[in-house]
């Protein structure tokens, strides 16, 4: 009889408690990404960080020697995502904007200097200099359109005249090898066009002509999107594939990495259709155990080959940190509150966050922030991270954390391209 008790008591014990753990890690309603005006605390610990790093060229020097040893395009998609962050974060607080467009300057810089004297393939993997690209000379639309949308990002926070000629030149190039393919699509790797990079590189352009005041490309645009929907789509589940050649023969099914930045890009492109890639997205691969949130990488519908992009996916759950990560984007971008909140609950439980005082030395023991009662409620909830204190997480790299920052402040930007193209 005994026997049998030990067991049932640990059985009710869970039923209990595992249902009210997420109550430690649930964001407070502050936590949550909102529209306008300043960072959330969380957001601008985590900005404190990520500028330390941009302002110490040894801590810098070693964090993206870290990423690159693993993947070079880390150490590139990090730049852009600091980069769309600190131009977010330049609009939505006048205090810290000479701070961040300064930063976000330093990025672009270097960027550029790095692409002229190695070559795009200095940001690449390394089957980029193996094969031929079938549009001649070789170029990646992931690195130029990366480029350009960080560029237009910096003009449309404050205009800086000699990032103008560069843009209008990308946007050129961009646009030009995108007509070319049968399916409006250019290369990022050879005859391999990724959905991810074509969606950057459809925003960029976007912007680019909201910068000048023109629609010169806006029947690639909509041209893009109306292939997209008779070529580019998974049967089954009605989502963009993530890789295809340069005629459009599928290579890779629906991956979240893929997605969640595809139908945040095409919020500037066509609203309905990222809206409805948005939803279906959420229905195949968002899931919500006990109140902890994630993404699968895959629908059901189709299973990929795991690699760098999708990186490890945990058994049963197939929760992928890549795409959860990215639906935070997402969903932040789309404002679905009650997925945010889920995913920024398991953020605070698993990604082991580390809060530190001052600068970019001390860290604090990682565990997320202190646990108080709620008055009158006698429920546990999290107190509000210090902002002056530095932010990092523990369970994720330099790239992790640049796009929880975006996630974490987007809105005004693509609020002001809104703004502009309606004058």
């Amino acid at each position: 009889m005994i026997r049998l008790l030990k067991p049932g008591a640990l059985l009710l014990a869970a039923a209990i408690w595992l249902p009210l753990l997420q109550l430690l890690y649930r964001p407070a309603e502050s936590e949550l990404p909102r529209s306008s005006g300043p960072p959330s605390p969380t957001a601008a610990a985590l900005a404190r960080r990520q500028l330390a790093l941009w302002n110490d060229e040894g801590l810098r020097a070693a964090e993206l020697a870290r990423m690159r040893r693993h993947n070079a395009e880390w150490d590139f998609m990090g730049r852009t995502y600091l980069g769309l962050a600190l131009a977010n974060l330049a609009l939505r607080d006048p205090a810290r904007r000479a701070e961040a467009l300064a930063a976000l300057d330093r990025i672009l810089d270097e960027t550029l200097r790095l692409e002229r004297e190695h070559g795009f393939t200095h940001f690449t993997l390394p089957y980029a200099r193996r094969g031929a690209f079938v549009m001649q000379p070789p170029r990646s639309l992931f690195v130029d359109g990366e480029l350009a949308l960080l560029l237009g990002a910096r003009r449309l926070v404050a205009e800086r005249p000699e990032y103008r000629a560069p843009l209008a030149e990308r946007a050129r190039l961009i646009a030009e090898r995108m007509r070319r393919g049968p399916v409006l699509s250019a290369e990022s790797y050879p005859d391999e066009c990724w959905t991810f990079c074509n969606t950057v590189a459809l925003a960029a352009l976007r912007i680019a002509d909201v910068l000048e005041g023109r629609s010169e490309h806006a029947g690639l645009l909509r041209d893009w999107v109306a292939t997209a929907r008779r070529r580019l789509l998974h049967r089954e589940s009605g989502l963009l594939i993530s890789s295809y050649a340069v005629d459009g023969r599928p290579k890779d099914g629906p991956e979240g990495s893929s997605l969640w930045m595809a139908a945040h890009m095409l919020e500037l492109v066509d609203r309905p259709f990222a809206e409805d890639q948005y939803r279906r997205g959420r229905g195949a691969l968002y899931r919500s155990v006990l109140g902890f949130g994630y993404a699968r990488e895959w629908p059901a519908s189709w299973q990929g080959p795991r690699d760098i992009d999708s990186g490890p996916v945990v058994p049963l759950l197939e929760a992928s940190p890549s795409s959860s990560g990215l639906a935070l984007m997402a969903a932040a971008s789309f404002e679905d509150r009650a997925t945010l909140r889920g995913l920024l609950t398991t953020l605070d439980y698993a990604a082991f966050p580390a809060r530190r005082p001052g600068g970019p030395g001390g860290f604090t023991p990682p565990g997320g922030a202190a646990v108080k009662a709620a008055p009158d409620s006698g429920a546990a909830v999290k107190a509000a991270p210090d902002p002056s204190h530095g932010l990092s997480y523990l369970g994720a790299n330099g790239v992790g954390e640049a796009v929880i920052l975006y996630a974490l402040t987007l809105g005004p930007l693509w609020r002001e391209v809104t703004r502009r193209a309606a004058r």
